[in-house]
């Protein structure tokens, strides 16, 4: 029987090269868009997840279709109105930033998680991932991005201790620079001080993320935030040339506030 995952917001960038790792290590994935675009050999549902409603149908097709759920990745990002880059200070921004930055980056994650639980709880089974950054360390980008990042980090160590004896298990992901297509369409060598050829290819997230459904020390794992970059490392995990992606923890004065003991 096939595993099955679904990816949040697997378009472009992280959630489809998430997707596409997952598919080529013999996963039967789903994936959520806006668009209702998404990786060719994925099971694609059009979804707006700031529609609940929307996000429970989400969950009651695969239950339907498949019986059950594996691997829940929430990766679903929305970029506030109007939104030309992280330039201004937060006092300079209309408040309803809020409504992107926290009522997706972080709301529809917990909605997606709720639905999951349900499904993975009731099989005994599953990982739920949620796809963060170093913004929970240091300032990265906005004072609402930094917020929504810590706040997926909370989510996960606390969904764990109520997951416990379940067999359901949590983790949060702090990635690095990742090259996705729009990133190497620039033309640079860096970004933002970071290498580009260091950075982690989307599918290198996938890779990690499909490790850590097998990896037989997952149940001390969970509750966790771990560095894509560092567990690649530990694990002989590689970029699409070969190369070992960069951890950003010195850049960011350390590491996540909820490691792996």
């Amino acid at each position: 029987m096939s595993r099955v995952a679904l990816v949040t917001g697997a378009s472009r960038g992280v959630g489809l090269g998430v997707a596409t790792a997952l598919l080529d290590a013999g996963w039967t994935v789903y994936t959520t868009a806006r668009s209702g675009r998404g990786p060719d050999r994925a099971r694609v549902i059009t979804c707006d997840h700031t529609d609940d409603a929307a996000v429970g149908e989400v969950f009651e097709t695969i239950d339907d279709a498949e019986g059950h759920l594996d691997l829940l990745v929430n990766n679903v990002w929305a970029a506030p109105r109007g939104f030309g880059g992280f330039s201004e200070p937060f006092w300079q921004r209309p408040v309803g930033d809020w409504d992107s930055l926290i009522g997706v980056g972080v709301r529809a994650h917990y909605v997606a998680s709720v639905h999951a639980g349900r499904l993975m709880v009731a099989a005994g089974s599953g990982l739920i991932v949620n796809i963060s950054s170093f913004g929970t360390r240091g300032h990265l980008h906005s004072v609402l991005y930094g917020m929504s990042k810590a706040a997926l980090d909370k989510m996960v160590a606390d969904m764990a201790v109520e997951l416990q004896g379940t067999g359901v298990h949590a983790v949060s992901l702090w990635l690095g620079l990742i090259r996705t297509e729009l990133l190497l369409s620039l033309g640079v060598e860096e970004f933002a001080g970071f290498s580009l050829e260091r950075a982690e290819d989307p599918e290198f997230v996938g890779r990690v993320i499909a490790a850590l459904a097998d990896d037989p020390a997952l149940p001390n794992l969970t509750g966790h935030t771990l560095i894509s970059a560092e567990y690649g490392r530990e694990h002989g995990i590689v970029n699409n040339d070969g190369a070992q992606p960069d951890s950003h923890r010195g850049a960011f004065g350390g590491g996540p506030l909820y490691p792996p003991t």
